[in-house]
């Protein structure tokens, strides 16, 4: 079994649904990835949401003056995980920030843990979370494959600028982390 904390990073129709404003061209290959990654992580997997704050504040203001579509409450159908991982996740987090590294998950992984991560997008969320927690000195392992960005060379770019953060953020594919 794969030790560490395996944090999937908003893996939610917003992002997968091809008619959203938002639409990950690549969701489909990192839900494959992150398909293969729940076995080896047990119940030790947390999955995020990113939701719309009820009052945007500072330049959060700005963000939703440009994505009025996203003011909408966390139940709303556009934040849920898509179908596929609705079931599957033990744990669910919800953050009105691009990071999802809080005081909650920072709890989950513990002051000497491993934090993986997976999920959507490489070059805003998954990056935003691995930075912020490499700076709280966690080990922050990215899975390249069970990763998707907004485009193809966002989501390489972000994997280059995260790997120039070695060793505090290392990235791997699912088979090097499985097969550990």
């Amino acid at each position: 079994m794969t030790t560490g904390l395996l944090a999937v990073i908003d893996m939610q129709r917003v992002f997968a649904e091809p008619g959203s404003p938002w639409a990950t061209p690549r969701f489909t290959e990192a839900a494959a990835g992150v398909r293969r990654l729940l076995p080896a992580f047990a119940e030790r997997v947390t999955f995020t949401r990113f939701v719309a704050p009820d009052e945007p504040v500072g330049a959060w203001r700005a963000y939703y003056a440009r994505w009025p579509f996203a003011l909408q409450p966390p139940d709303a159908p556009l934040w849920q995980l898509t179908d596929e991982f609705a079931d599957r996740a033990p744990h669910i987090m919800d953050a009105t920030t691009f990071g999802k590294w809080t005081p909650e998950l920072a709890t989950r992984v513990g002051p000497e843990g491993r934090l993986v991560l997976a999920g959507v997008s490489t070059d805003c969320c998954v990056l935003s979370t691995a930075l912020a927690a490499a700076d709280a000195g966690v080990e922050t392992l990215v899975v390249s494959d069970a990763c998707a960005g907004a485009d193809d060379d966002s989501h390489a770019r972000a994997l280059d600028v995260m790997e120039l953060y070695g060793p505090l953020i290392r990235v791997v594919t699912v088979d090097q982390l499985i097969c550990a």
